[in-house]
């Protein structure tokens, strides 16, 4: 597949992570509080499927693995604002099972495949390490999102996801410069500046709450 058309993909989905970001910084703005609008989650599954495609057709083990750990995280916040079972049927079952089909197909398709995945030229072991150690960092923040909403049965962004989306993005960063990946790097040079706001936001929430 043509290199323009993998970056493609890739800028894309970017594009809607950095569009959630923006809607849920607008409308936090807006209301003087952290909210996360529906928009938040839905933008960040539809992203989250095409970068799972971009990291697969770029073969690199880092970018799947983080999306696959959030990927369903994205959609029980959907089940807990509500918002998933209005998907068509045929829509779920496709979000649902793509990811774990391609995985299943990459791994099952030849040798060839898992050399390319986890022994790629331009991805020395170091560089897979930091890779895979700042996709867990950036990923954390969604598993502490989802046992806090579970806890509080609502689906909310707490400080603490905050914290871990701004340590994380900029070890994703490192990384991408590292690997010259300009997708990366762009999607996360606006995500860590409105994770540093978000955080400045929920300060001063506190402070007038306290």
């Amino acid at each position: 597949m043509s290199d323009w058309i993998i970056y493609s993909i890739g800028f894309l989905a970017q594009l809607l992570f950095s569009s959630r970001l923006v809607v849920q910084w607008l409308t936090s703005e807006k209301q003087k509080r952290v909210i996360t609008p529906t928009l938040f989650w839905t933008l960040s599954l539809i992203a989250s499927f095409l970068l799972f495609i971009y990291g697969y057709l770029r073969n690199d083990f880092a970018i799947m693995l983080g999306q696959g750990l959030t990927y369903f995280i994205y959609i029980r916040n959907l089940q807990l604002q509500n918002q998933w079972q209005r998907y068509p049927v045929i829509v779920r079952y496709i979000l649902l099972f793509m990811p774990a089909f391609i995985t299943v197909f990459y791994f099952n398709n030849n040798t060839i495949d898992v050399q390319l995945l986890f022994k790629n030229e331009s991805i020395p072991l170091w560089l897979l390490i930091l890779g895979i150690v700042s996709q867990t960092v950036f990923t954390l923040r969604f598993v502490f999102q989802w046992l806090y909403s579970e806890k509080h049965k609502t689906s909310s962004l707490p400080f603490g996801f905050w914290a871990l989306s701004l340590i994380g993005s900029l070890l994703i960063l490192a990384y991408a410069i590292f690997r010259k990946d300009p997708v990366l790097l762009v999607g996360h040079l606006l995500g860590a500046t409105i994770y540093i706001r978000n955080l400045i936001l929920l300060k001063k929430q506190d402070a007038q709450t306290s």
